[in-house]
């Protein structure tokens, strides 16, 4: 039976699962929300005998029914294969009581790999089934990670070019050195001045401009995203919790039917919002534990019911959760408030004039399985200094955040049900900060002094993505104001 997509934000026009992923983003600004959340077909026992390629095939059949059997199949070949580190693509790895799911053995070392590993694939079938001429203009914003994942997935596809902004000074320099040494003729990176919800507002401004739209149509380019907003994004993600749960079975860790409690570094709310759809579809997850930064604008939510961007923008040493608007969260809101687009477009509307707009209690009590918290720089460093200590296991600042939250969870309720936690990116990632939180004496070494020490420390090998970018050279050095991002798009595409 055909799953068809409608928008958060009108009662449009019910879209095919290609047609949401070659657009991104709707007409109207709203983002594309599957009709009915699919069950799986699949018991988990038979998901437990399955490769990871295989339980992808089992979760995006039911998602994207517009796909033939091998333009789906094919894609997920394409995506989870050498690129991939581990054969497990997302193993777990236990430290001390908890399964970390290792999301950050792809090509860029974080867990944005997962679905943009597959998104171009994705995105070229679409086109071809939908007859598209045009060529496709991937348009994205950043906090660090998406940019090159994205990047990297889509350099030198035929009948693509990418373009990612990225706030200036507000990624790592690992995160930004990835970027800016990027190669493929079809890529363009920009350092803003501004943070990352001045880029992603920028980005969203620019889809939303018809006058550029009409302009680029008659140059022959249309513009698509890989940014979290797209279905074809958040569909993959919903299959590592679906992998995980199923490894757990078959690993004897858990009993048949036993519920899990599901932690995830929260920043654009997409990772946490796949893990609520892997729930939905019948993995027996308990608790979604909702991990944020000092820019805990998500914990206020679920602690009052209100969100409210009007704050102080804090950089933290976990760059890519620094965000004050979750574009994902306005999923969880239209489905909670009965599909609603109405309502949701209202709610909206309020969070881009006045900056906050409160939910009802019949919506709030919708979402009491989700649990929100958030760590202090402290409290990440600390966190990952403890479980080194303890385990030898070395994890990044974004995982820190969700274990921190994950502890206060645990003494605040006393559950004791078994946790699986999203890993989210390689410690190699964000090396100083790692280090710093370990032993401030390694403050004094280089940036690629402290990717060997943390190998020799940690037991692990130095990452291909890591050891790439040692030597190479930038190959983009374009920054602009935000203000700027139009013309500097122009530019780039030569209209």
């Amino acid at each position: 039976m055909d799953l068809f997509y409608r928008s958060t934000r009108s009662k449009g026009e019910a879209v095919r699962a290609s047609q949401a992923i070659l657009k991104g983003l709707a007409d109207d600004g709203g983002l594309y929300v599957p009709e009915s959340v699919p069950s799986l077909d699949k018991s988990m026992e038979e998901l437990s005998q399955m490769t990871y390629q295989e339980t992808a095939y089992e979760v995006m059949k039911l998602f994207f029914t517009d796909f033939t059997e091998a333009e789906l199949r094919d894609c997920i070949s394409r995506a989870y294969d050498s690129k991939f580190d581990t054969e497990a693509i997302a193993p777990l790895v236990e430290a001390d009581g908890t399964y970390y799911l290792e999301l950050f053995h792809g090509a860029t070392i974080a867990f944005k790999d997962m679905a943009l590993s597959i998104l171009p694939h994705l995105m070229i079938t679409s086109a071809r089934k939908n007859n598209v001429k045009n060529e496709i203009v991937i348009l994205t914003a950043t906090s660090g990670d998406t940019g090159k994942a994205a990047l990297a997935g889509f350099a030198d596809v035929k009948g693509t070019r990418i373009i990612v902004f990225y706030p200036k000074n507000g990624v790592s320099p690992i995160q930004e050195k990835q970027m800016v040494t990027q190669k493929g003729e079809n890529t363009f990176v920009v350092g803003i001045t501004g943070n990352f919800d001045d880029a992603q507002t920028g980005v969203k401004q620019l889809f939303g401009d018809k006058e550029l739209a009409d302009i680029m149509d008659k140059a022959g380019y249309q513009f698509s995203s890989a940014n979290s907003i797209n279905i074809g994004r958040l569909v993959p993600q919903v299959v590592y919790y679906v992998y995980a749960y199923a490894q757990l079975l078959k690993e004897g860790r858990i009993e048949k039917d036993e519920k899990i409690n599901v932690v995830v570094p929260t920043g654009n709310f997409g990772n946490i919002l796949a893990a609520y759809f892997a729930k939905n579809m019948g993995v027996p997850i308990a608790k979604l534990i909702c991990a944020s930064n000092e820019n805990k604008v998500l914990y206020d939510f679920f602690e009052t019911g209100v969100y409210d961007r009007n704050r102080e923008f804090v950089l933290t040493s976990s760059p890519s959760m620094d965000i004050l608007i979750s574009s994902n969260l306005e999923r969880l809101i239209y489905l909670t408030a009965g599909a609603d687009a109405d309502k949701n477009a209202a709610f909206m509307s309020a969070l881009s004039t006045v900056g906050k707009y409160e939910i009802t209690a019949d919506m709030r009590a919708q979402m009491k399985d989700f649990y929100g918290n958030y760590a202090s720089e402290q409290e990440t460093a600390d966190t990952i200094r403890a479980l080194y200590e303890k385990t030898g296991y070395v994890i990044d600042t974004h995982t820190a955040v969700a274990a921190a939250v994950c502890g206060k969870y645990k003494k605040e309720t006393g559950d004791t049900t078994k946790t699986v936690l999203a890993s989210t990116a390689s410690p190699f990632k964000f090396t100083r900060s790692v280090m710093n939180a370990i032993d401030k004496k390694y403050d004094a070494m280089g940036d690629f002094e402290l990717v060997d020490e943390l190998s020799r420390l940690a037991n692990v090998k130095v990452p291909r993505a890591i050891e790439e970018i040692r030597t190479a050279s930038v190959l983009h050095d374009t920054v602009c104001d935000k203000e700027d991002m139009k013309s500097v798009v122009m530019k780039f595409l030569g209209i």
